[in-house]
């Protein structure tokens, strides 16, 4: 009887101990991190989608090599959206109610600004996407979401103030996919263009994946622009759009932003991409003088040995992880590996060095705006930097 009481009285100080001390230390119990992704590796833009997530993945897999945050291990919990915003969603849902991860990567603009509310006010994890919406880089409105790279409206900055720069003057007419993000950046994009004293002649909304592009060469054909912006096809659209422009005498200069960044349409065009400019926040495969370009390839050689070419949308993913990885890092440290510690840290980011793959990346309203102007070159069939790393920070152009 009495061996019965002392065994009731160790077990109540044990758990009162427990309550006191909190959880058993990683010696006992390894700890762990969960990212959660949502990513299209099937649908529309699945080709892109499974580069971004690939990247991501791999930039993961080495950061748990190397130590992880600060020795907890980083799992990676990812489902297929297909690019539907229902499968999305409820995706999103499942992932955070059966793993509950600390993060989450999601495809697009139209399921990142569908879930934005529930990111800050339900699930409050730290959160970006394959999205550079500016609607979503707003740190007082969504702390914890944040945008890899310059948004789509910085991009059109960036490439606006190139073209008045080049050609003061200078006529514009743009095309994008009419779809969430491919119409993000053009309300910004008509008031931007009287600023920078150039002239707008014509736009086009068309589909994701355009069948036939005559009426809207023919529009541009009469429009007459010096350059044409091209926006929101990951790469779909170019390729036809340059051949049936040149067929019809359209002598405009083409410039994309970062969706259309794609080795796969210089090959199509051959010596007809003479000409077409992008503008990209990463530095591209070819350029293995860049640690960490010839870091990700000596990687690649090891685990992907089939794979002979990474598209600058891997590289985007990879650093999506990269910057996933540092705030991480930083709130880890302050002894806060929380939605609070992580905001915190998102907002004080400057300067982090990416090993070459960006410019030094400084956070401004939850976005990285330094990118940079790349020309095709025909004969190497890849896009080689035209410009310098530059910034374009979106609130100082419209004051």
């Amino acid at each position: 009887m009495r061996y019965g009481r002392l065994v009731l009285r160790v077990c109540a100080v044990l758990i009162v101990l427990a309550r006191w001390l909190g959880p058993l230390p990683a010696a006992a119990e390894e700890q762990v991190v969960k990212i959660g992704g949502v990513l299209p590796i099937t649908g529309v833009f699945a080709a892109a989608g499974k580069e971004v997530s690939d990247g991501l993945m791999d930039c993961l897999a080495v950061a748990n090599q190397e130590g992880g945050i600060n020795g907890k291990k980083i799992v990676f919990i990812t489902e297929d959206s297909q690019y539907k915003l229902d499968v999305g969603k409820a995706a999103f849902e499942t992932i955070m109610q059966r793993d509950n991860p600390i993060a989450m990567f999601g495809d697009s603009t139209h399921l990142s600004k569908a879930m934005a509310d529930a990111i800050r006010d339900r699930y409050r994890v730290l959160y970006s996407s394959a999205s550079f919406s500016s609607d979503l880089a707003q740190a007082g409105l969504y702390p914890s979401i944040f945008i890899p790279g310059p948004t789509y409206s910085d991009q059109m900055g960036l490439i606006l103030r190139y073209i008045s720069q080049q050609k003061p003057g200078a006529k514009i007419a743009l095309v994008y996919s009419d779809t969430e993000f491919g119409r993000d950046p053009i309300p910004f994009a008509r008031k931007l263009v009287p600023k920078m004293k150039l002239d707008l002649v014509g736009e086009r909304a068309e589909s994701p994946k355009p069948k036939d592009l005559n009426e809207t060469v023919e529009f541009f054909r009469k429009a007459n622009p010096d350059y044409l912006i091209v926006h929101g096809f990951a790469g779909a659209c170019l390729t036809e759009l340059v051949k049936k422009s040149r067929e019809a005498g359209l002598g405009c200069r083409f410039i994309g932003t970062y969706w259309e960044v794609s080795k796969k349409n210089l090959m199509e065009l051959g010596p007809l991409a003479e000409g077409i400019l992008t503008v990209n926040p990463y530095a591209l495969w070819p350029m293995d003088h860049i640690p960490m370009v010839r870091k990700i390839r000596e990687l690649n050689a090891k685990n992907h040995p089939e794979v002979s070419y990474r598209t600058t949308h891997y590289m985007g993913g990879f650093a999506a992880g990269m910057i996933f990885l540092e705030i991480m890092r930083h709130a880890d440290k302050a002894g806060k590996l929380n939605y609070d510690g992580m905001v915190e840290a998102l907002r004080n980011l400057k300067d982090f060095e990416t090993g070459g793959l960006t410019s030094p990346l400084t956070c401004y309203n939850n976005s990285f705006p330094q990118a940079r102007i790349w020309k095709a070159n025909p004969a190497t069939r890849e896009f080689e930097p035209e410009t310098d790393w530059t910034t374009f920070r979106l609130k100082r152009q419209i004051e």
